[in-house]
């Protein structure tokens, strides 16, 4: 990678979010630059020629803009390619770009000392918007007091994204001091808490409805104490916020009384009023995306709505729920959660990383989607082209940044022994890669072989240190055998189908140097037909790494459990082991044939019956419905829908082979 191939992208990087609030063009503009680099190197295939591995966690991310701009595009289609939707539309495309930023600020290797300084920059612009201000009104501080600020810009949209960066900012500033650069850290908190004070000058009441929340998230970055101190100061903070501020006060003060509430508050509970009766009238499309607009100017033209709702409330419902909701009915609801939530979700797993950078990256992410949740309750952030290019240039850096440095942290070497178990039966085609991956991490190779008549036992004395050729009792009492070899004090259970990545060997070499759990449990990536499936079923996390004092294996034919001693803390890694579970599609079959009926078999042997052909049609549907959509199984394309038909199948023959066996025990105990 070149210079000038790193620079250019942190350079458009730094002008977006710190231009952000002194204009929507200089924002916009680098965010389509920064775009357009990524296309570059999409079209190069850069990043996988650098040994790139994707994060299933930034395909996730992907998939929530992109569904959002999906709904969009078909309500639009539904009210029928109307102009005003049309317009909304081209707001919405934007989120079309987060990939090519992704790759482009993955490929850059985007860390999160660079993150800071950038998102510093916005509480800095915060600054110099005020000071522009205060030097055009001649230095005269009571005029500035005396309007509601917002530096050129709508007061809101300055108010709540100043807010934002400058609790972002302190984020930075606790990064900073935590890692010994007092200097930089002492900066930043001047320049966030200053950008704080400047936000509370645009009078956004939905700031003060999400203070207490951004200041909740930032709680995890600290100790124990410092956390209990924090609860205290949080609504001493909000109340002199208030208190500081007219329109709040007066709103409260107004709620109290039981007397009228200010216009804008009233406008907005008419207005959403109106967009909740347009939702309940449409709740599955909405009324499109100018179905809005022309159904106030159409409530406005009848008289059944007040004539001022043309200058402040045609154009979008002043809240992204009810926009949301009237615009695109329910889909509409379900992406803007998604879009909301999932990185929400995605970054709130790493508050409590113990590699600072990650745990201050994940802060700053779920500050931003926490933020624009708040935000969104009163003001249609997603309508907005600053709003919403702020969301997807910042959830995309701070994503790649994050993912970057988790990968980046794994540099301990482990310190205690592990013993690598494997059990085996014509496994001649997997056993010799099995056996390498497992070397990376393991002191100890014991292999338990159970009568191949292949190569496979062969092979594996090539590369194991025990290899024993045992009757075959089951998979549950076959890995027990193999674990009582073990004379290591961790043990990594693994099938010969199964590889550890180079990367995941990292992470369990770094883990095992300072254990922080008591076993761990390894991410699948199913490898089929030539694709790595990140979803679907894809979604499980076996255990498989543990302890090895108190631990035994489940008796069970098939499919069977490690038991773990109770009180012990599991945790889950995000490194993936990858899992060629069959070799073609006949092996496919024959594989899921033989799994099914074992699980009828083990099923039946602890008394379990089915009564009628429709359970297990039920279940094989519930199965499909499982790991095609809620675990996102339809994100790894037709290769993932055939997964998912596999395995709901499976499940069928499970409880169909379990039907036969409660209707026929003559032929139940021939079989067993």
């Amino acid at each position: 990678m070149t210079v000038s191939t790193r620079t250019l992208p942190l350079a458009l990087l730094m002008a977006g979010l710190g231009g952000a609030l002194l204009s929507s063009s200089i924002l916009a503009g680098a965010t389509l630059l920064l775009a357009i680099a990524g296309g570059v190197f999409i079209a190069r295939k850069s990043p996988y020629k650098a040994g790139w591995d994707t994060p299933k966690e930034l395909r996730l991310l992907h998939f929530a803009f992109w569904f959002f701009v999906l709904v969009s595009a078909w309500s639009w289609m539904l009210e029928g390619f109307d102009y005003e939707g049309g317009k909304t539309l081209g707001s919405h495309a934007r989120f079309l770009v987060f990939w090519p930023l992704v790759i482009a600020l993955s490929y850059i290797r985007l860390r999160a000392q660079t993150m800071f300084i950038a998102i510093g920059l916005v509480s800095l612009s915060a600054l110099i918007a005020f000071a522009s201000a205060l030097a055009d009104q001649s230095w005269s501080i009571d005029r500035i007091l005396n309007m509601r600020f917002g530096g050129g810009i709508n007061p809101i949209s300055f108010g709540n994204l100043a807010l934002l960066g400058s609790v972002m900012t302190l984020v930075g500033a606790s990064f900073f001091l935590r890692t010994g650069r007092k200097i930089p850290a002492a900066f930043f908190v001047v320049v966030g808490v200053l950008a704080a004070v400047i936000s509370m000058l645009s009078e956004t009441r939905s700031n003060l409805v999400a203070l207490p929340f951004l200041l909740l998230v930032c709680l995890p970055l600290v100790g124990g104490k410092a956390r209990m101190a924090g609860l205290i100061l949080i609504p001493a903070i909000l109340g002199l916020a208030i208190v500081s501020g007219d329109r709040m006060s007066h709103s409260i003060e107004a709620l109290m009384n039981g007397s009228a509430l200010d216009n804008g508050i009233e406008i907005r509970f008419e207005v959403w009023g109106l967009a909740w009766e347009m939702f309940k009238d449409h709740p599955w499309t909405g009324v499109g995306l100018g179905g809005y607009t022309h159904a106030i100017e159409s409530a406005v033209a009848n008289g059944t709505a007040p004539q001022y709702l043309l200058t402040c409330c045609s154009g979008h419902a002043h809240s992204d729920f009810f926009n949301n909701a009237a615009t695109s009915g329910i889909p509409g609801i379900l992406s803007w959660a998604l879009l909301i939530f999932i990185p929400l979700t995605i970054f709130v797993r790493h508050l409590f990383s113990r590699h600072l950078p990650a745990a201050h990256l994940a802060a700053a992410g779920a500050l931003v989607s926490t933020g624009y949740f708040f935000f969104g309750l009163t003001e249609a952030t997603f309508n907005r082209n600053l709003f919403l290019t702020f969301y997807l240039l910042s959830v995309a850096a701070i994503a790649s940044a994050l993912f970057y440095e988790l990968s980046a942290s794994y540099v301990r070497q482990r310190n205690r022994k592990v013993s690598a178990t494997i059990i085996t039966k014509n496994e001649e085609a997997h056993i010799a890669d099995c056996l390498r991956s497992a070397r990376l991490v393991a002191d100890e190779v014991i292999v338990l072989d159970s009568g191949s008549s292949d190569r496979t036992a062969e092979i594996a004395r090539e590369y194991a240190d025990i290899v024993e050729v045992t009757d075959w009792p089951g998979f549950g009492i076959q890995k027990q055998r193999a674990l009582e070899k073990a004379t290591g004090e961790w043990v990594l259970s693994l099938d010969a189908d199964e590889r550890v990545t180079p990367e995941l060997a990292r992470e369990i070499n770094h883990h095992l140097a300072d254990p922080d759990a008591d076993a761990y449990k390894l991410p699948w990536a199913v490898t089929i037909y030539g694709t790595r499936l990140d979803f679907g079923r894809s979604g499980r996390a076996p255990l498989r790494l543990f302890r090895r004092e108190g631990v035994s294996f489940s008796d069970a034919l098939v499919h069977e459990r490690i038991l773990i001693p109770e009180g012990r803390k599991i945790k889950t890694l995000r490194g993936r082991l990858t899992h060629y579970t069959h070799r073609d599609f006949g092996h496919s079959l024959e594989k899921s044939a033989k799994y099914a009926w074992l699980g009828s078999l083990e099923k039946h042997r602890k008394g379990k019956k089915t009564r009628t052909m429709v359970y297990p049609t039920l279940r094989g549907l519930m199965t499909f419905v499982q790991v095609y959509f809620i675990r996102f199984g339809f994100l790894d394309g037709a290769v993932g829908y055939l997964t998912a038909v596999t395995y709901a199948q499976v499940t069928f023959n499970k409880y169909a082979g379990l039907w036969t066996l409660s209707r026929d025990k003559n032929i139940a105990s021939a079989d067993e």
